[in-house]
């Protein structure tokens, strides 16, 4: 259908929380993760530009369930390496648990 309203944008999912002294292997799936939170973001507007409806289109079946088709291709494209946000992000993660964790100077 021509002019048919264009489906809801997915909600965003809640940022997740890392404890102070998190192993190295949470931050990584936590940048991981916000990786593929920012590639949903980016793949979500040129899905919406493919034609939901023809011949070898799946309608409002399709429109439906793409933000769930965007958020699994964003998923497996951080997984692969992606652009690099996530290890970017890893680092600036690791570099405040540091922070976080070194010994305070004396106060007095």
């Amino acid at each position: 259908m021509i002019g048919a309203p264009a489906a809801p944008p997915a909600p965003a999912p809640a940022a997740p929380r890392v404890a102070p002294g998190a192993a190295p292997a949470a931050l990584a799936r936590v940048a991981r993760d916000f990786e593929a939170q920012a590639l949903a973001a980016l793949l979500g507007p040129v899905f919406e530009t493919v034609p939901a409806d023809g011949p070898f289109a799946g309608g409002a079946a399709e429109r439906q369930w793409r933000p769930m088709l965007v958020d699994a291709i964003a998923k497996d494209m951080a997984r692969a390496g992606g652009l690099g946000i996530g290890d970017a992000v890893l680092r600036e993660l690791l570099r405040a648990q540091e922070r976080m964790t070194a010994p305070q100077g004396d106060p007095g």
